[in-house]
């Protein structure tokens, strides 16, 4: 019987995913969010895990469980379920250590189709997706410009200029709290660590901001 640990932190979600894939004869856990669903992995060690990306107040932070459940339970394998259609999330998801990635919106068939694939050590991508994926190349960040706010291109393009996170509130008339928590908010949702890195990407991208 393949054991199966659904991380996810909607309710209904986990409710859902359970009864679809107890109907194929797994036995399915749930975890409703991230450190619960990293404690449960170590715990039970799970066949597959089906984990979200977003979490409130994380955006991206399941991509941190991915990487963490490759680097301590590598036998568990990862099918990432989510709302996120972006290419370049796709294809960072799948660097670090999803297996197969599936959109919320799809028909429950392809849920089921991407566990059993995936339980078995074959990946699973949608095909229009898959061919989205492989036109971003090697950088799995290239395109992530597009689904960004104004602000969002306002606030990196004032750090492309080498503006400081004052003057670019004062450019933007907003609170100074609110370019430093969007700032926070691009860093994870890039993978970046530091503003210094940041403020790199806004400059290699500085062309499409405008």
């Amino acid at each position: 019987m393949t054991s199966v640990l659904v991380v996810d932190d909607h309710p209904i979600v986990l409710q859902g995913c359970r009864r679809l894939l107890e109907e194929t004869g797994a036995q399915v856990r749930e975890a409703a969010g991230l450190a619960a669903g990293y404690r449960a992995v170590l715990r039970h060690r799970p066949d597959v895990a089906v984990v979200d990306l977003a979490y409130p107040g994380r955006d991206l932070g399941g991509l941190a469980l991915l990487r963490r459940v490759r680097a301590r339970a590598p036998a568990t394998r990862t099918l990432v379920f989510s709302m996120h259609a972006d290419p370049a999330v796709i294809a960072r998801a799948m660097a670090a250590g999803a297996l197969g990635y599936v959109l919320k919106d799809a028909p429950a068939g392809d849920l089921l189709a991407a566990f059993d694939r995936v339980r078995a050590g074959r990946p699973y991508l949608d095909g229009s997706l898959a061919a989205e994926v492989a036109l971003l190349g090697a950088d799995p960040r290239r395109g992530a410009v597009s689904g960004m706010s104004a602000r969002e291109r306002r606030i990196l393009a004032g750090l492309a200029r080498g503006r400081t996170y004052a003057a670019i509130a004062r450019d933007l008339s907003v609170s100074y709290k609110t370019v430093v928590n969007a700032c926070a908010a691009l860093r994870q949702r890039l993978g970046l660590a530091t503003l210094t890195e940041l403020t790199h990407f806004a400059v290699q991208h500085a062309g499409e901001l405008d």
